[in-house]
This record gives structure tokens, sequence and C-alpha cells, in this order.
């Protein structure tokens, strides 16, 4: 399948073109943050620097790193930096791990975001007229807006369902000839099996566009073949102003294409801030120079990735390609001396014949003392011995755990909770 483009003079442009858009979008963002948010100010006084200090990307880390602390004690939106009446949308994070962010939207931001994914719906694939059928949630989560405004920009036939329903969303599929479907990584899942229980096929499906959750590369293998789709693996995040914003993985699935005539990325040591060599593993740092309502500024992601490769891709496009997320700092989990990422566990999972697609990581917490279970679905003859010896050739030590019949495990029809935390 080959992809087209959205904006095909952008996407090719030279790295000459790109750099130099990029330094005039920093010069010109470090101005504006600095004139319309007290906040901005007060954090680059506080540092000791000034928006005449910034005069190319080699002074970018001059400026203060930011991160989601910052954003929180902002709430709702002490950040924003456009005036109230020019607000016209906004969304917001769980929440579920402290104060919620909010990410306000001008009619500039939201053509801005359509504009980042629109080219990852042509770089999939999607023709216009193309259905795609939208099931993430139409609500504060920004998935199921995001994913509309991108098919729109792009001409496409939208079927907004949102998520939940699942035999409708098979039957819809089936009678509107569905191309192409975007959802949660665990809706995906979730689709697969009322398939399999209803004993249908989408014939006419052929894109499958997923994300917001852990997503291995086995995951990715078996999304692709319960589907029968090609799948790409879509990043953005609320803070730089929601799904597809950074980019998405093209054709070539040799990492996640960046937007870099919105969006400049560091990746940085996570314990000392300062730059990793391309290649070196890292955290992502995110400035957002295109953006009006609330841009971030040296945005500490959490997201652990690496450069894969600044050099034209065999796609043809030019903008620099990192490597799928591995984790989250705050998702790292450490028990008995050991550290571990979620996407390990689902990665060794997944490669045990036999292993369904449905998980918990139960993280307990006695006393102070933490201990880890691990409950999975499996068909007959999978046993709890093979599930131990897997996960502990990928995570250094044996879980405590069982194994379930499949479909016994809770569904959810949105975002799965793949991690509990469990205090006594």
């Amino acid at each position: 399948m080959r992809s087209s483009y959205h904006n095909e003079r952008m996407e090719r442009a030279s790295r000459e073109e790109l750099r130099d858009i990029q330094t005039m979008g920093l010069r010109r963002i470090v101005r504006y943050v600095y004139r319309s948010n007290s906040v901005y100010r007060k954090l680059f006084d506080d540092h000791g620097v000034s928006p005449e200090d910034i005069r190319g990307l080699e002074d970018l880390q001059r400026l203060p790193m930011t991160n989601k602390e910052l954003l929180r004690e902002s709430y709702p939106m002490g950040l924003c930096c456009a005036p109230r009446e020019s607000i016209v949308e906004m969304h917001m994070s769980s929440g579920s791990t402290g104060t919620p962010v909010i990410m306000p939207y001008t009619e500039g931001d939201l053509e801005q975001w359509a504009e980042c994914m629109a080219r990852c719906y042509m770089m999939s694939g999607a023709r216009k007229g193309d259905a795609v059928q939208i099931t993430p949630l139409f609500g504060l989560f920004n998935g199921g807006f995001g994913m509309y405004h991108g098919a729109r920009a792009a001409g496409l036939f939208v079927i907004p369902t949102g998520p939940g329903n699942t035999a409708r969303q098979i039957k819809l599929a089936r009678d509107l000839g569905t191309r192409i479907i975007t959802g949660v990584v665990s809706y995906g899942v979730r689709l697969i099996e009322v398939m399999n229980e209803l004993g249908v096929e989408l014939p006419e499906l052929e894109i499958g566009i997923f994300g917001a959750e852990t997503f291995s590369d086995t995951m990715k293998k078996r999304i692709s073949a319960g589907l029968g789709v090609e799948v790409f693996d879509i990043y953005g995040m609320t803070e730089t102003g929601g799904v597809g914003t950074l980019g998405m993985d093209c054709e070539m699935h040799d990492g996640i294409h960046v937007w870099e005539d919105h969006y400049i990325v560091e990746v940085v040591d996570p314990k000392t801030g300062e730059p990793v060599e391309d290649g070196e593993p890292g955290e992502l740092v995110v400035t957002s120079f295109t953006r009006e309502a609330l841009p971030v500024i040296r945005f500490r992601t959490a997201d652990l990735t690496r450069v894969v490769s600044r050099e034209r891709c065999d796609c043809g496009r030019t903008h620099l390609r990192i490597a799928p997320i591995t984790g989250r700092l705050d998702d790292m989990i450490i028990v008995k001396g050991v550290n571990f990422f979620p996407k390990q566990v689902e990665q060794a999972l997944m490669q045990i014949p036999g292993v369904g697609a449905n998980y918990q990581i139960i993280v307990e917490d006695v006393d102070g003392v933490k201990d880890v279970r691990i409950n999975v679905e499996a068909e007959p003859g999978v046993t709890g011995y093979t599930v131990e010896k897997a996960l502990k050739e990928a995570l250094g030590f044996s879980p405590k755990g069982d194994v379930f019949p499949i479909g016994s495990l809770p569904r959810t029809e949105g975002k799965a909770q793949r991690v509990i935390h469990i205090k006594r």
C-alpha cells in the first residue's frame, strides 16, 4: 500500500528549509509566550533568559524546561497565551495521576491539529472519500475530535461512532464499507474478539490507526492479523495539542515521523536533562512553535524514545523519525530492585503461543514493600509455569500471577486499565 501526501511540499521539504522554519518559529514563539503570559515571563526571568537571547536553534538549551507539573499548577488555563474570546474548544487529560491538564484551542490551533492529523491519514494510505470509522471517545479526551478534525481536512467520509456497542460497530463497518478504523490499542483487541464471536470479517477494512496506550510490536502484529489491516502507530498528547500532532509511522514502519514544521524535539538524559546522541535512548522534549492558545516550551514528556534517523525516508518524507515510545518514566515499575515498563510485559506475553491479548499488571504495596502480580488470559494448555518462565526471561525476576480462560478478565470500551495499584 503506497501512501500519498496531504501537504507534499512541506512533507518533503529539505532539511535546510525545515531548519529555517524551526529557527524562525522558535524566535517567534519565545517572544510570543514571554509577551502574552505572566507565568512564562516569570519562568524565563527566573532562568535568566530573555527572548533576545534566542537567535537560533543552537540557543534552544538556554531556555528553561517545562513539565506536566507546571501545567497542573497553572490549572485551569494559567498558561494560556491567547485572549479568552479567541478560545473556541478545549480538551484535557484524564487527571488519573493528579490535577488534569487543560488544552485550549483557537481556530488556528484547530486548523493546525487538522493539518497534522490529515497528514497522518494520507500517510497511512487513505484516499479522499474513504470511509473512516472513528472509535475513540468524543468528549474531553482528545482522540475522537482529533481524528474527526483530521478526517474532515483529508476529505474522508466520517463515521463518528465513538467507543462501545462493538457489535453495532462491526455492522456499520460492513454496511458502510469502512476502509480505515481508528482507536485506542485495546479497542482493536476488543473488535477482534467480537468479530470472532460473530464469525464475521471486514473485507473492505485495510488500515488501522491506533495509539494512546502501550503498543508493543507483538501487539501490532496481533491486531494486524486479527483485523486484516496494516497497523499504524499514531503519536500525540494533550500537551502538544492532541492525537496526531506529533506524527505517526509511515508505510516503511521504521520510526514515527515528527512534523518538524510545527514541533522541535530533543532527546535528553532523563537524569541530567542534557541532550543524548542520535540513536541513544532518552526522554523526549517538545517545543510547539505554531500553536497559539497554549504553546509548550521544552516540555518534558516523560516518554522514552530515540532518534532513528534524520535522513530522507524511503517513503519520501524528510521529517526526522523517532522510535516508538518504549515507556513513560512515570509508568516505570520498580519491584525487588528491578525496573521495567508495562510494554516489556506485553511484549513478553504476546510472544507466548495461546496467550490472549487481555492482561493485568497488579502492583501490590504492602506496608511499603512492593510486589507484582500478572494475570493473563490464555487458551487451555497454557500453564502458569510457561508464563512465569517467559516473564522471568524478559524482566529478570519471576512475578506472581494466574492464567484465566479467554474472556474472563474485565473489558472496557475505552482505554484499558493494564496497571492496577493496590495499597494495603
